[in-house]
């Protein structure tokens, strides 16, 4: 089984911010990155859970971005991914984002893609549903539990006032958030 987690470079939460140009522009300089929580707490987390099952897995990891999300491919390799896709290009839009993840997924044959919920920088949550649509996928927001069998997945999903459980043949693409798989801490030797 292959599967593609979509990882992005988001703000610690906990970096001081600061602006320039008469506050009108983000100053990056100073802040801490770090990979996006849902990405790397739930989506990588859960590939490592299901490769820890069956060892012919292979987790690649694909961001959008310049050099400088260089450390967090390095800990979401570290933490288990197999192998690490960057597309140097910038990263505002979330549809050319999702245009540049889903060139990557063709390529690839993945029986399963991986996307967090949503990102903690913009709270956008766009990319998942963009990528299966491009991909011509059945797609599963808001996974809270990821049960595989076979070639189909038994997924349960958040909805307003409770839980759906959806089975789906693969592939699929799958956002995910708390509930999906617990953190870990990544091997340092990689780091």
């Amino acid at each position: 089984m292959k599967i593609l987690v979509c990882i992005s470079k988001t703000p610690d939460t906990t970096a001081k911010i600061a602006f320039t140009d008469n506050n009108t522009k983000f100053a990056p300089d100073g802040v801490q990155w770090i990979i996006n929580p849902y990405d790397e707490w739930y989506a990588l987390v859960r590939a490592i859970e299901l490769k820890e099952k069956d060892a012919s897995t292979a987790i690649h990891l694909v961001t959008v971005g310049a050099a400088d999300a260089e450390p967090i491919i390095r800990k979401a390799l570290a933490l288990g991914g197999d192998e690490a896709i960057r597309v140097n290009a910038d990263s505002h839009d979330s549809f050319y984002i999702a245009s540049q993840i889903a060139e990557v997924a063709k390529q690839g044959g993945y029986d399963l893609v991986f996307t967090g919920k949503e990102t903690i920088d913009y709270n956008g949550s766009s990319i998942g549903g963009m990528v299966a649509e491009l991909l011509d996928l059945p797609y599963v927001s808001l996974a809270t539990k990821f049960e595989l069998n076979g070639i189909t997945a038994t997924i349960t999903r958040e909805i307003e006032g409770g839980e759906e459980v959806c089975e789906v043949s693969l592939p699929v693409a799958v956002s995910c958030q708390k509930g999906m798989a617990e953190a870990r801490i990544p091997n340092m030797r990689l780091m």
